[in-house]
Order: C-alpha cells, then sequence, then structure tokens
C-alpha cells in the first residue's frame, strides 16, 4: 500500500503541480474563460487514464496461468524503466519547469486556442496517467484492495498539497521533495527489478528454459510464511516493496537489483546536487 501511495503521491503531484501552474497564469493574465478548458483536458485524461488502467487489470485475468507470469515482469520491467526515465527528467528539468510553463501558456492564450490549451492540459494529465498505471500495474495484480487504497490516498494528498501551494500561496521546497521522493521509488524501482526479474526466471523454467547458476537459489532466509517477517506478510511486505526483500532469491535477481541502484542511485543523486 505504501508503494501505490508514494508512486501516486509523487505522480499525482507532477501533474496537479503543472495544472495549477497553468490555472494560476491564465488567471494571473486576466484570461479566466479559457479555465475550464484546461479543466476538460485534465478530467478527460483522467478519465482516459482509468479505463487503460482497468483494461489492463481485465487482461491480465483472462490470460493463461504461464503467460500470466510473463506479464507480471514485463510489466514489472517497463514500470522499472519509465519510472527511471521519469525520476532523470524531473531531476534534469525540475527546477525551471515552472517558466517553462508558462511560456508554453503564453504562446497558446495569446493565439486563443481553445483546442491548444485543452490538448496541452490533456496530454500533461495522461502522460502522468499513463506512468502511473505502467507502475501501479504488478501491484495491482497482487492486491487489488490495498493497492486502490494507496492509490487513492496517494492522489487526494498530492491534490491537496498542489492546491495549498498555488491556490493558498504556501511554500513549498520543491527542489527537496522531488529529490527525497526521487529516492524513495528508485529503491522502490531497484525492487520492482528484482521482482520482475524473478518472474521472468520462473516464466523460463515453465516453459523448459534452463538459465543455469542464473537462475539458482543464492539464499533461502529459514522463515516460514506464517512468520510476520516473511516477504508477503505485514512487516516482510513493508521491506519487500521498500527494499526489494525477499525470503528466497536467484542469482539473477540479486546482481539484477543491486546493478540498478549501483548505477541509478548514485546518477540521479549527483544530478540533482549539481543543479
Amino acid at each position: 500500500m505504501f508503494a501505490e501511495f508514494l508512486i501516486s503521491l509523487r505522480e499525482g503531484f507532477e501533474a496537479a503541480l503543472i495544472v495549477s501552474i497553468v490555472l494560476a497564469y491564465l488567471k494571473r493574465t486576466g484570461n479566466i474563460f479559457l479555465l475550464k478548458y484546461v479543466w476538460y483536458g485534465a478530467i478527460s485524461a483522467l478519465m482516459v487514464s482509468l479505463t487503460l488502467g482497468t483494461s489492463i487489470w481485465i487482461s491480465y485475468g483472462v490470460l493463461p496461468k504461464v503467460t500470466q507470469v510473463l506479464f507480471e515482469g514485463i510489466a514489472a520491467w517497463i514500470a522499472v524503466f519509465v519510472l527511471s526515465s521519469m525520476i532523470y527528467w524531473m531531476a534534469l528539468k525540475g527546477k525551471g519547469i515552472k517558466a517553462e510553463i508558462e511560456e508554453k501558456v503564453k504562446i497558446l492564450a495569446k493565439k486563443g486556442t481553445i483546442l491548444g490549451l485543452l490538448g496541452f492540459s490533456f496530454v500533461v494529465v495522461f502522460r502522468e496517467g499513463v506512468e502511473t498505471v505502467l507502475f501501479l500495474t504488478p501491484f495491482f495484480i497482487k492486491t487489488p484492495f490495498n493497492s486502490s487504497i494507496g492509490t487513492f490516498a496517494g492522489t487526494l494528498v498530492a491534490v491537496a498539497v498542489a492546491y495549498t501551494i498555488f491556490i493558498l500561496g504556501i511554500r513549498l521546497n520543491l527542489k527537496r521533495f522531488f529529490y527525497f521522493t526521487s529516492i524513495l521509488i528508485i529503491l522502490l524501482a531497484g525492487g520492482l527489478a528484482g521482482y520482475g526479474t524473478h518472474e521472468l526466471i520462473e516464466y523460463a523454467e515453465q516453459i523448459g528454459i534452463d538459465l543455469g547458476w542464473a537462475a539458482k537459489s543464492a539464499f533461502s532466509l529459514p522463515i516460514s510464511q506464517d512468520s510476520l517477517l516473511h516477504h508477503k506478510n505485514v512487516i516482510g511486505s513493508i521491506l519487500a516493496v521498500m527494499f526489494g526483500y525477499t525470503v528466497k532469491a536467484e542469482w539473477l535477481r540479486i546482481i539484477i537489483h543491486l546493478s540498478y541502484l549501483s548505477l541509478v542511485l548514485p546518477l540521479v543523486i549527483k544530478v540533482y546536487r549539481k543543479g
């Protein structure tokens, strides 16, 4: 649930932040009549994103068991790729995002292009919506109810924070917010990389492909499924989400997980500190 909350908070906040910047700029420049078109685009994008997420979840349910394993592995790796790209992009562009958006909106407002503003807000929210769907798919497959609660709570907090910043004028250190949430999401992505690798190993075994030593168990902790420390129970599941913890892991899973963290974490930290 925490992973879903964090991802929804981060992605929802980005979308709400950009929409808030657009709305505040239009209001400040006397283009109040254009505000409704921004809302039309944002709400339409949200509905399309929800439809996409529901379609993916339903499609997964009708797949054969073997294909479901492959689907989970691929979904996890897609989420890792998009998460990493989004984090790096925000690390590079986050500082000047407000000025960049206002310049685009200024051009659209001058032209009086209603479709342009509607399309801009749609693309912004839809992009974040698609990213969120991709990130959360592996979690919704395993725990749809808990994932729904975490996603709703994260989105609600994201909208509330964006509202307080741009409507009520409360200041927030955005760079620090994105920096710390980026670190947490990289940890999540590392766990997803390990999990996705595990699912692909399982799929290979089920279709008769021998991966040799890479698929052999590197360790197996003496923890029963009834224990709170098992990765499918309360405490263990939190550690699993945040750090990729598991009571049993293959060599390839460990190598991929640690390699991802050792490459991506220092890179993002370096970019933020340089900025």
